[in-house]
């Protein structure tokens, strides 16, 4: 069988459950993990003929994608903000509304002058702090999560993305004190979890089954977290420092309102590529 017909036998079978755009995509995705081949060379030869283990790995991979998985677990990779980061069930994946938070944060990283340190709090795969610094030449950025398995696949983005001269990594908790050891940053930024308990029942399979629970319930009321941080986290910020916030859809004004309970000024609230409210940047007040 050529390439070109796994192909189309592939996307027939990805048909059963997504429509033909998804269908053809996602086919490509597979075949190029599968063949070890970059989309040009993936088109370029169509006409070669597939190994049987090519042929036999492909028929696998369509299972676990007609079974809910996740494309980006199945690859194993995804991109974010011009990185391939490495994925599994053990990160959230990263999606393209977290770009609005990652867009703010680099924006004001860019003026917050020289050498400057920056925490990714519940940072995941690393995906914000690994796109902050590799737009920021000189920044210092600590990715900081609780869960030692999230850890371990930062460590690998920080590697492969050749930028341990300036990342690092910290097991913390979002909802506790910060210990005294990761001193005073710039700028803090987080993801952190914020489905509540109610919606948590409702998620799509390909959610619940396959993405971290952890990294998902944000608490009975989905800002369990951003009450934590806005509150303990203000003490690990230098005078005048900045928190950088994305938040599910509608919990803009309840976030907002919990920084400003805590001494922050809202500077700039953004939206995602989809115009939902996605992000908060704020400046927790300076000291006289």
């Amino acid at each position: 069988m050529t390439l070109s017909e796994l192909y189309q036998k592939v996307r027939r079978s990805l048909m059963e459950k997504e429509d033909a755009e998804s269908a053809a995509f996602i086919a490509r995705q597979l075949l190029c993990k599968v063949t070890a081949k970059t989309k040009e060379q993936f088109l370029a030869d169509r006409q070669m003929y597939v190994s049987d283990d090519a042929f036999a790995t492909a028929e696998q991979l369509v299972k676990r994608i007609l079974a809910d998985e996740p494309l980006a677990y199945v690859l194993g990779e995804w991109e974010f903000y011009g990185l391939t980061l490495m994925v599994n069930p053990s990160v959230l994946i990263p999606r393209d509304d977290t770009c609005a938070v990652t867009d703010l944060a680099i924006q004001q990283a860019l003026y917050l002058g020289e050498n400057p340190r920056i925490l990714d709090l519940c940072t995941g795969s690393g995906c914000i702090g690994l796109a902050i610094a590799s737009r920021v030449n000189d920044a210092k950025v600590t990715l900081a999560d609780i869960s030692r398995d999230a850890l371990q696949v930062a460590r690998k983005n920080i590697s492969a993305n050749k930028l341990s001269a300036r990342v690092s990594c910290v097991q913390v908790n979002a909802l506790e004190e910060p210990p005294a050891f990761l001193g005073k940053f710039d700028m803090i930024v987080s993801n952190p979890p914020y489905i509540t308990t109610r919606e948590m029942r409702e998620l799509p399979r390909s959610v619940a089954a396959f993405e971290p629970r952890l990294a998902l319930h944000g608490g009975d009321d989905g800002v369990e977290f951003y009450r934590s941080i806005a509150e303990k986290y203000r003490s690990a910020l230098k005078p005048g420092g900045y928190l950088c916030f994305e938040f599910g859809m509608g919990q803009g004004d309840t976030v907002c309102a919990l920084l400003e309970e805590n001494g922050f000024t809202i500077l700039e609230r953004s939206r995602d590529y989809n115009e939902r409210e996605r992000a908060v940047l704020a400046q927790y007040r300076k000291e006289a």
